[in-house]
């Protein structure tokens, strides 16, 4: 048996309960007899708040509680929403203005929540917000990406949130001045709605001085956390539970207002209360992604090595500071600044401005597609001008020797970059692409083909948590610190326990997202979930072996040195019993050792891992209505070893499909007033299965050396790959068309627009 599971295709367990509608989100859990509430909010984007009348909807019928900022605070709740924040070029911490649960003084987005309304029924808290009275001032509305307009904030004069820079500014300019050729290339990046199955949703309650928040989220320990510094409780009095969580994407990876107000109304009343959001609500409020544009430049010698890399990006972080946001485009996008190549010289400038718009935050990737986008976007346009293949630019200037230190001091273990890149060419039919073209040329349409090689790094805390508990009947379970929304972690636990102690995994039972169950754990997020939580497994079952071990001794009449387990059985030389984990555990309960039946563990990965892979896409654009078809998509990643091949390529499909949505059909549109009109699907567009081509997956594995088990994360890489395959691939369709800039989201109109005005004399 492979010590580090057996990369079998195990079909997801999860799927059958969630397919046949038994699946429990927060909306179908909610305890009987909870009052709903409903979050009145701006319809402006940007004003001062001059009059809240909620006299009449406190009078309404079965409204129990208006709560609004100034309720808060006479609850003597004074804290308002934490976020991170970065240091700027010049040492100072960036801005860190305050985001109220409900609105103090000023609102500054559209749907920024302003009261709750809690009453026995939604109809009637709904009702009830129809009767509040706002009046407001209007105030100019700051929507564009540069410092400077009306104030958002006091303390923000210019609306730049901050300046970060990492690299070497003054060499990476003289590098540039001194190479043979420089490539400039300014990259859009489009902001996109998350649009998550599930909406977000919550209910609190209280008993005595203990309170439950359940809410559809990617871990619960965060949110425990801000609980006790928002509310002045201990651990003891804070439990946080997630349920069955219908997508998050990052976008649920945070805390967000309603949640505090929902618990903060509970308490008051003395009952439970439960928020759930609409459609459109969710689109106006849930944190939005990407939405920055950045200037790139590549110096070159005269052998076509890359000699500079500098990169400055403005990055919209909407009206406040949301959880992660200042770290998204800066610090994250660092991460992976200069992908698979080695590039000695580089410098990164980060200015994060604040706009009158929904906050952007964590979305599939967080920085690291947006950083990859860039380098193979200008990578690509580096090979036109430079007049050489693209695959063999990549090949001259990949990193070839490991370990590999990174200008931003990120440690690449191992990686085979040209032999990934050989077998996508393969994969991908490039040399068929000539006839594929001239098939399309047959046919009035424009085919274009583009490949992105990319590099993750996979981000979150390092550490995980763990418990196995062996139970009465015959089984066990295994809890986790991690939480899936989609991901199909109760599938691919329960195997990995299951292969490396035995016990039939329809035995196990996974437990996930219960703060009073684990004692902490680190949720998920950046592609650390089944690294983490497998590193910290192995750790259990290794002292489990040893319990287990000492145990049996006895009853072998051997030393415990003597027993060995082989991943299904404990043996030793001149005994007989040959028991399986589960035999032992029953040993043990008969012989009443309750302390052989509970396993707890915490273990940190001693390094980060980092995936990488080709996206090779191709599209056919025709050029009389803009209609673009991504034809074929094939990717080849390495992740290092594999527990389940299945769900690994379910991931990358996933992220691929969301990559193609970017850029080919989402496009997040405001007027000049703030207001959102791409706010329901009639606006929104999302891709839809008529909009995938069948994508092709193969793995090429270099075993990864920061984790025991060889494995690279492999969540977020099909989003990271997909936004330059595509946008390379457009790119190469109007190239000889004329159209020397293309930029997400390729929507009809917008394509039409690109060709309509060349001469056709340019094709």
């Amino acid at each position: 048996m492979d010590k580090f599971g057996k990369s079998q295709p195990v079909t997801r367990v999860e799927d059958v309960r969630f397919l046949t509608g038994q699946g429990r989100y927060i909306d179908d859990i909610a305890p009987e007899g909870a009052l709903h509430a409903f979050v009145f909010r701006s319809p402006v984007a940007h004003a001062a708040i001059t009059g809240l009348d909620v006299a009449e909807a406190r009078a309404a019928e079965g409204v129990h509680l208006v709560l609004t900022a100034d309720d808060i605070a006479a609850q003597g709740v004074t804290e308002g929403m934490s976020f991170t924040t970065m240091k700027n070029r010049d040492g100072t911490q960036g801005a860190s203005p305050r985001r109220p649960f409900l609105a103090e003084g000023r609102v500054r987005f559209v749907g920024e929540p302003i009261a709750l309304v809690v009453a026995e029924t939604l109809t009637q808290a709904r009702d009830a917000a129809e009767l509040i009275g706002f009046d407001y001032d209007e105030l100019p509305v700051k929507l564009d990406l540069a410092p400077g307009g009306e104030p958002l904030f006091d303390s923000v004069p210019d609306n730049r949130a901050f300046d970060f820079g990492i690299g070497d500014e003054e060499a990476t300019a003289t590098a540039l001045q001194a190479s043979h050729r420089v490539v400039r290339l300014e990259v859009g990046d489009n902001r996109i709605i998350v649009n998550s199955m599930e909406p977000r949703g919550c209910f609190a309650e209280w008993d005595g001085g203990k309170v439950h928040l359940a809410f559809n989220g990617q871990g619960v320990w965060g949110m425990k956390d801000q609980l006790i510094r928002v509310f002045g409780l201990t651990a003891e009095q804070v439990r946080v539970t997630n349920p069955d969580v219908g997508g998050g994407f990052g976008m649920k990876g945070m805390p967000y207002p309603e949640y505090f107000s929902t618990v903060l109304a509970s308490r008051m009343l003395g009952r439970p209360v439960r928020w759930m959001s609409d459609r459109t609500e969710a689109m106006l409020t849930d944190n939005a992604g990407r939405d920055l544009v950045t200037m790139a430049e590549l110096g070159f010698d005269k052998d076509n090595r890359i000699t500079a890399y500098r990169v400055h990006n403005l990055s919209n972080l909407g009206a406040y500071c949301s959880n992660f946001a200042q770290a998204i485009q800066s610090n994250l996008f660092a991460r992976v600044l200069t992908g698979t190549y080695d590039i000695k010289t580089a410098w990164l400038r980060c200015e994060g401005i604040f706009t009158n718009t929904t906050q952007v935050d964590a979305y599939r990737g967080a920085g690291r597609p947006e950083a990859i986008y860039v380098l193979e976007r200008v990578m690509d346009r580096a090979a036109r001008e430079l007049g050489i293949d693209p695959q063999e630019l990549r090949r001259i200037n990949f990193v070839k020797s490991f370990p590999y230190k990174t200008v931003t001091g990120e440690t690449y273990d191992v990686g085979d970059f040209p032999r990934v890149l050989s077998r996508a060419a393969r994969t991908a039919d490039l040399d068929g692409f000539a006839a594929r073209k001239a098939a399309s040329q047959a046919r009035g349409r424009l085919r274009g083909m583009g490949l992105c090689y990319y590099i993750e790094s996979i981000l979150g805390d390092p550490s995980e948590g763990v418990k196995v508990e062996f139970t009465e009947d015959g089984g066990a379970v295994i809890y986790v610190g991690t939480q899936s929304n989609g991901q199909g972690h109760e599938t691919v636990f329960a195997q990995f326990l299951s292969d490396q102690t035995g016990i039939p995994a329809d035995r196990i039972a996974v437990i996930q997202g219960d703060s009073d169950l684990i004692a902490k754990g680190g949720g998920t997020g950046g592609s650390r979930s089944v690294t983490t939580q497998t590193n910290v497994t192995l750790k259990a079952v290794a002292e489990m072996v040893t319990g287990f071990s000492e145990f049996l001794a006895d009853q072998m009449g051997v030393e415990p040195g003597d027993v060995r387990f082989d991943d299904e059985r404990f043996r030793a030389e001149g005994s007989n019993l040959t028991p399986t984990m589960l035999d032992v555990a029953q040993m043990a309960r008969e012989a009443g050792r309750a302390d052989l039946l509970l396993w707890e563990a915490r273990d940190a990965l001693p390094g980060r891992s980092y995936p990488n892979g080709c996206h090779v896409a191709e599209v056919e654009v025709d050029p009389e209505t803009g209609h673009v078809v991504c034809d074929r998509y094939n990717v080849v990643d390495d992740f290092g070893n594999l527990i389940n091949p299945m769900l690994a390529e379910g991931q990358v499909h996933g992220g691929v499909a969301q990559g193609i949505g970017q850029a080919l059909v989402e496009h997040v549109v405001y007027d000049d007033q703030g207001q959102l009109l791409t706010a329901t699907f009639m606006d929104y567009a999302m891709p839809r299965a008529g909009d995938m081509p069948l994508i092709g997956f193969e793995t090429e594995p270099v075993p990864s050396t920061a984790n025991p088990m060889g494995m690279k994360g492999c969540g977020e890489a099909g989003t990271v790959g997909a936004l330059a395959a595509i946008s390379n691939a457009m790119q190469d369709a109007l190239w000889e068309r004329g159209v020397k800039q293309v930029d997400m989201p390729f929507t009809p109109q917008r394509v039409w627009e690109m060709v309509k005005d060349v001469p056709i004399a340019a094709e």
